[in-house]
């Protein structure tokens, strides 16, 4: 029993079960719960610019061949939108065989009008031009200061292009970035030690702030939502990792105390240092984890793009808009490359989702104020399919590229493969 209750899955999922509780029956809680959670995400973010620069940087540097780096990349951005095409057309294919629109009656909560006219203004604001531009910052140590993952990323890629063409010179300060990414690694594990705070913060300010019985009229919808997302993980995920020769089952349980984390905060991000490092256990080569996983939170969000196209679906049966194969043949297009810019914008699902339905012109705006009171409830599953697919994109890229070791198997030499 003492070795169970110092298990740190157990203790995340005690958490999250007296979170609901909380949440339910003590709704004054709600702001302390509300500044719990906040805060426990903030200690993971202000871990996660430094973590992601120093992986990238020594996985670059550490590379001899720097055509295998824009390989391995290349390899990274064409699975994201192969696997994520796929997750469109399942999230459409769902959505209109339920069909979790049509007999709507529910409104809009009272205070939505402001926060519709917020997303509204930041999708109008949001072009692409811009969106391409900002990925470059004009200065690396506001971009660090920010938190801008796509901003450090570029510098970080750059940083570890320029250190590897030193050549033996750079040797100290990859030896120094090794040991300080360690340190970085090490304030990780600490902070996971209150995971279950902050996961029981998060869960608790969720329940009483939306409530249970807010679901009944949206209760198709997010059930539609979370079929679609376990169809996508379990067949979809199921048949790469077959295809691969590895257990999805096997990589779910090595990953559980990931999920957990992002179950309870309804956040991908808190969990992404931790995955960084378990994607190394489990056998990916440091290279190939500092390119994969960064770039995939960016690019590869599984989750939210079956999130966003179920949305467009259900909102089309909401206001009896028919949409022809031709029109959701558009929209998928349209998803396709809004979807990529996601975690690069604040708000990302409702403002990508807005400017998606601006762009269309054929579904009313407004309807996104439906949404707003079971987005909390549906991000969970989102950020968990997005964790989930990021992983298995790692692995399948390792192992493409001859950088990858079973867990227990024998370790290949320093900077090579056996």
């Amino acid at each position: 029993m003492k070795r169970l209750l110092s298990n740190l899955n157990f203790q995340v999922l005690i958490a999250i079960a007296l979170g609901v509780i909380v949440g339910l029956y003590f709704k004054g809680f709600a702001p302390t719960a509300e500044v719990i959670s906040k805060t426990f995400i903030s200690l993971i973010t202000m871990l996660i610019a430094p973590i992601i620069f120093f992986t990238i940087v020594l996985g670059i540097a550490g590379m001899s061949d720097m055509k295998k780096v824009g390989r391995v990349g290349g390899k990274a951005l064409l699975y994201f939108e192969i696997v994520t095409t796929f997750a469109l057309i399942i999230g459409v294919t769902v959505a209109n065989i339920i069909k979790p629109g049509e007999g709507f009656t529910g409104h809009a909560a009272a205070d939505a009008s402001g926060k519709l006219a917020t997303y509204q203004k930041a999708a109008a604001e949001m072009h692409w031009g811009d969106f391409i531009t900002h990925i470059v910052p004009a200065n690396a140590f506001d971009a660090f200061a920010k938190g801008d993952i796509l901003q450090v990323l570029f510098f970080a890629v750059l940083f570890g292009f320029g250190l590897s063409r030193m050549g033996d010179t750079g040797q100290v300060v990859i030896n120094l970035f090794d040991k300080i990414s360690k340190v970085f690694f090490n304030i990780m594990k600490i902070v996971m030690k209150v995971a279950p705070i902050g996961a029981f913060g998060g869960m608790a300010f969720t329940i009483s702030k939306y409530g249970i019985a807010t679901l009944k009229p949206l209760a198709m919808l997010m059930g539609s939502v979370y079929l679609t997302m376990l169809l996508f993980i379990f067949v979809v995920l199921n048949i790469i990792c077959y295809l691969y020769k590895f257990s999805l089952w096997q990589y779910l349980k090595f990953i559980r105390q990931e999920i957990l984390i992002v179950l309870g905060t309804s956040s991908s991000e808190p969990a992404l240092p931790a995955m960084m490092e378990k994607m190394e256990k489990f056998g990916c080569s440091k290279s190939v984890v500092g390119l994969v996983i960064p770039t995939g939170y960016s690019f590869n969000l599984d989750g939210t793009t079956i999130y966003l196209s179920m949305s467009v679906i259900f909102l089309a049966q909401v206001f009896h808009v028919p949409l022809s194969l031709e029109q959701q043949l558009v929209i998928i297009g349209i998803l396709m490359i809004t979807s990529k810019g996601a975690a690069g914008v604040t708000g990302s699902g409702f403002i990508v989702l807005t400017s998606t339905l601006t762009a269309i012109k054929i579904i009313p705006v407004e309807g996104l104020a439906i949404l707003f009171g079971v987005d909390r409830f549906m991000s969970e599953a989102r950020a968990v399919t997005n964790v989930i697919g990021n992983g298995v994109a790692t692995i399948v890229i390792a192992k493409s590229e001859g950088e990858f070791v079973a867990p227990g198997a024998p370790q290949p030499p320093e900077g090579g493969v056996l």
